[in-house]
């Protein structure tokens, strides 16, 4: 894990708490310098998701096999989409994690 700008300092934002969290390595490179992405349900641009002030559960659903996220809003979409979030790596990984009874977390199985 690595320490991420919700907000990039190169947009003005903060090295504050309210402005940091935790993200897998290649999430964070994937987002970039990024607040906003596009919906390709909607095309309409919107915000990332912003895990201090969203609720997962609102924009995000994992698939029945536990490999996929799947976006329930447009920024959900727009998020799994700006971050790469169901990239080939990450899916392998979720398989693993499956299989160790590991992922989903918990609180987020359905």
């Amino acid at each position: 894990m690595v320490i991420e700008h919700i907000t990039p300092v190169s947009l003005g934002g903060e090295t504050i708490l309210s402005n940091l969290v935790l993200s897998c390595y290649r999430c964070n490179e994937f987002k970039g310098n990024r607040i906003r992405g596009i919906d390709a349900e909607t095309s309409t641009t919107v915000a990332l998701f912003n895990p201090l002030r969203e609720s997962w559960r609102e924009h995000f659903e994992w698939s029945d096999s536990g490999l996929r996220v799947i976006g329930k809003t447009a920024i959900g979409r727009a998020t799994i989409d700006a971050l790469r979030m169901n990239n080939e790596w990450l899916v392998n990984a979720r398989r693993v994690w499956v299989a160790a009874g590991i992922h989903p977390p918990l609180e987020q199985r359905q």
